[in-house]
């Protein structure tokens, strides 16, 4: 039989039912993960992600509940363990891992973990994941540190498990230096448990089906994404369209960032020369980041609802200069990699909202707003805790920016119970930023202040990931910035790049940006005005 009679053909019907299958089985992985793991990020915050790939670590499907950045490193790391570990040096039980910032998503608390999947002895697939953990030792995590040595403990691809036995001196090594060892650990065998369900459930799936491998599933599904996002950008007027911003940066040297975004048929490059240099600050954003937010940038503006995978990338190509500052070279340190990574996707919105202007926002008071805290417990344990705020949706042609609402990230903030439970801090309120949506049409969404109280009865440490404190969230077609970030210590302003000591008593205060607003304020109704007042906008 020739091979082009071997391969499989599928009708829209099998198709679809496929579809869901697989969707099903990584959403219950999801499910599973939230269920057993151990920390706030995971449980509370979502910050993680399931994905399934086929033998090459092409991306097939993802959990409906992964955050963007994940859905665009995570496949990459698979094809990166498969560089390091070629297939006939894997067998079933094996659980690879690696936190590397330029192998992972760009920062080391990240830890990535993928399992190959068997059939009848034949590598068909990997499941993977990749989750925050709670604390992954060296300085807390900061805009501060110089070299990626300073951020704590880093795994380069091992394995964790080989045949199901897991590999105790790895196991050591990670609680020995991290602050959280039990939720540490905790959490990575939470994924491990999400990625033995996706082996599972696939298998069962791939017996019902009498698939003996995913090769003609994954080409075809693959092949329908890349078509539909080809025929998308197609659709755009071919041209090179630029956009620039500027960051915060280190708060006395702001950053610029620049993007050359060029459509030519039915592909799209884009070029990130131009864009200011890495520094000696864990702001610098590695290109597996840069190239996840781009990507995520491009699709929400050419076809948002096509599944993510594989085949919805191949049309699109990301460059930036080695030694930039979305392409540092080692030992940049990256932990803060998001104060820059989070305005990649505006950058996109810069460019196409040229061409499609109906499609972008305004801005929002992203990056994504947090602190981090660690400390002594009473008992004489280290611990640290990761806390999320967020900022203002940008508006749009179709209506106001939703408040306190995490992009591109969709990472949910931690609730005011959760914080006072496993933290010795105070929440005297969490509220609405009155006024902090920019004025438009379309108002943008409003920001959240936040006072915190420490009640430790040692000194705890404390550090923020914070931006637009110097450049809010702009508006669009003629709407006005949102309020600036804010973040005070004690009543007095603080540079939100650094790391403070809180005594008991001490008081924080953030004010997360508001959003963008879209359109001129004069031709926002009545009704809509009145509204605003009324609620207390």
């Amino acid at each position: 039989m020739s091979p082009a009679q071997d391969v499989r053909r599928f009708d829209a019907i099998e198709i679809e039912l496929f579809w869901r299958r697989l969707i099903s089985l990584v959403d219950e992985a999801a499910a599973a993960l939230v269920r057993t793991s151990f920390s706030t990020l995971v449980r509370e915050s979502y910050d993680f992600s399931c994905v399934v790939t086929d033998a090459d670590g092409q991306s097939l499907v993802q959990a409906t509940e992964s955050i963007p950045s994940f859905i665009g490193t995570l496949p990459e790391t698979v094809k990166h363990f498969i560089r390091h570990f070629p297939t006939e040096t894997l067998q079933p039980g094996d659980v690879l891992i690696t936190n590397d910032l330029w192998l992972g998503t760009g920062h080391l608390p990240d830890i990535t973990v993928a399992k190959p999947i068997f059939r009848n002895g034949r590598l068909v697939a990997f499941s993977a994941s990749t989750a925050h953990a709670p604390d992954i030792g060296g300085k807390i995590r900061s805009p501060e540190p110089r070299e990626v040595f300073e951020e704590g403990l880093q795994i380069p691809p091992m394995k964790l498990m080989r045949a199901g036995v897991q590999d105790d001196t790895l196991v050591a090594i990670i609680r020995k230096n991290v602050r959280t060892p039990d939720q540490t650990m905790g959490d990575l065998w939470a994924q491990v448990v999400a990625l033995d369900l996706m082996e599972e459930r696939l298998l069962v799936l791939m017996e019902q089906a009498n698939l003996d491998h995913l090769r003609d599933l994954a080409a075809e599904i693959h092949s329908r994404c890349e078509t539909a996002m080809r025929a998308a950008i197609a659709a755009l007027p071919d041209g090179t369209y630029s956009s620039s911003l500027q960051t915060d940066g280190l708060m006395d040297k702001p950053i610029t960032l620049r993007l050359a975004l060029t459509i030519k048929g039915d592909t799209i490059t884009a070029d990130y020369s131009g864009t200011d240099p890495q520094v000696d600050r864990a702001i610098n954003c590695a290109l597996c980041y840069t190239y996840a937010m781009t990507m995520y940038g491009v699709k929400v503006c050419t076809s948002p609802n096509l599944p993510n995978n594989e085949g919805a990338w191949r049309p699109i190509k990301v460059e930036a200069p080695a030694g930039c500052i979305v392409n540092p070279v080692f030992p940049a340190s990256g932990g803060s990699r998001m104060l820059i990574g989070h305005y990649l996707p505006m950058l996109v919105f810069g460019c196409l909202g040229q061409v499609v202007p109906e499609r972008v926002m305004a801005a929002c008071g992203s990056p994504m707003w947090g602190m981090n805290q660690s400390g002594v417990n009473a008992a004489g344990k280290p611990y640290a805790n990761m806390f999320f705020f967020n900022g203002g949706m940008g508006a749009n042609i179709r209506g106001d920016g939703l408040s306190c609402l995490s992009w591109p990230s969709n990472v949910s903030s931690t609730p005011i119970e959760i914080t006072e439970h496993i933290a010795p801090l105070r929440v005297h309120y969490k509220r609405l930023r009155s006024g902090s949506g920019g004025a438009g049409r379309h108002r943008g969404g409003l920001g959240q202040e936040v006072m915190i109280e420490s009640r430790s009865e040692s000194p705890i440490a404390v550090s923020f990931l914070a931006e637009r404190t110097k450049f809010p969230a702009f508006g669009i077609e003629g709407g006005t910035a949102g309020a600036p970030g804010m973040l005070r210590i004690n009543g007095e302003a603080v540079d939100p790049k650094r790391q403070y000591v809180l005594a008991q008593g001490d008081i924080v205060i953030m004010g997360t940006p508001g959003g963008g607003g879209h359109g001129p304020a004069a031709e926002r109704s009545a009704a809509r005005l009145k509204s605003d007042r009324d609620a207390g906008y």
